[in-house]
């Protein structure tokens, strides 16, 4: 793979909790769609996630978590790269040669920064060097696009920054400087409560959890009181807008007519977003519970990627540490 003539793109997520309905159509399946004309790395940034876990149990089961996830949802690891940050130590090496070209001031304007900072959040060493172990995720293994979210385009930005000053400074394009690819079509995900879908709010739908559960949280959903024999409008409700994001355009229109009709409650109408979900997740759960059951199997896979990721990241180092006056690893 490392010798074919494909760009590369970068996709990388933090093992920071339960994969929700929100992190896979958010980021994992557009990410997984740049198989088809890229080779991608994908990559769990458990050094990322330390920011804000320090539990080694909980940052474990959540980076094996990821693993199964992302191999039932159709990451294919014969033709791509899927590795865990931290099996890649030398990317820290790389950081820290990216930090002696990077100025405190570029480091404050980083949204993750900024944002602690109005809330009084605790911020530490590893927040304030975020922008910076990132940009050495991008920059070590010479990408050419890194799909993100609108809100993470900074760093790409940022990654760019530093590769330009450290080619001024060397006056030698050392460098690649990647492009930030952002899909304007993938929408912030609602969670049971309208706000964006988050952990942090606890209005996630999980993505893989029994049938059961995934009913209780979708009836859960709170409604307006339309007595059940008046008309009622799909669009622009919040079991509207979910539903639409995984049924046919012919499914939701017929859906919207017979709510509009009356004789229709909400109830019944979440009854139907539950089993369009569940039928499309219902394949991936049983490949998931199957794959997450072989950890020793996870592993492997992790393995494999992580030395595949370390044949590029080493001659990346190397031209780095070459014109620094290192010796080459």
């Amino acid at each position: 793979m490392e010798n074919s003539t494909k760009k590369r793109s970068l996709s990388g997520i933090q093992p920071s909790g339960n994969v929700h309905i929100g992190n896979y159509l958010g980021m994992i399946k557009p990410a997984l769609e740049y198989q088809k004309s890229y080779e991608c790395l994908y990559f769990i940034a458990d050094f990322h996630a330390l920011t804000t876990i320090k539990d080694g149990a909980k940052l474990h089961q959540y980076t094996m978590d990821l693993v199964a996830t992302w191999l039932a949802l159709g990451l294919d690891t014969a033709k791509h790269i899927f590795f865990r940050q931290s099996d890649v130590t030398c990317v820290t090496e790389y950081a820290w040669y990216l930090s002696c070209f990077t100025g405190i001031g570029l480091l404050e304007k980083a949204h993750s920064y900024k944002d602690a900072r109005e809330k009084v959040k605790e911020i530490n060493h590893g927040l304030l060097a975020y922008p910076v172990l990132m940009a050495a995720d991008i920059l070590m293994y010479d990408v050419d696009i890194v799909p993100v979210g609108k809100d993470q385009k900074q760093h790409v930005e940022m990654a760019r920054d530093m590769a330009g000053s450290v080619n001024a400074v060397l006056k030698k394009e050392l460098i690649k400087l990647p492009e930030p690819v952002v899909k304007e079509d993938v929408m912030t995900i609602p969670g049971l409560d309208g706000r964006k879908m988050s952990k942090s709010y606890n209005n996630e739908i999980p993505l893989f959890c029994d049938e059961k559960t995934l009913e209780k949280k979708i009836m859960s959903i709170k409604t307006d009181s339309t007595p059940l024999e008046a008309p009622k409008e799909l669009s622009g409700s919040l079991v509207g807008e979910l539903f639409s994001l995984f049924a046919e355009q012919s499914q939701y229109s017929d859906l919207k007519d017979r709510m509009a009709k009356g004789g229709m409650g909400w109830g019944h109408a979440k009854a139907e977003l539950f089993q369009i979900i569940n039928s499309h997740l219902k394949d991936f759960r049983t490949e998931y519970d199957k794959l997450r059951a072989d950890e020793d199997n996870l592993i492997k896979v992790l393995n494999n990627g992580a030395k595949r990721a370390q044949e590029i990241a080493t001659i990346q180092l190397n031209l780095i540490r070459s014109e620094l006056g290192f010796k080459k690893v």
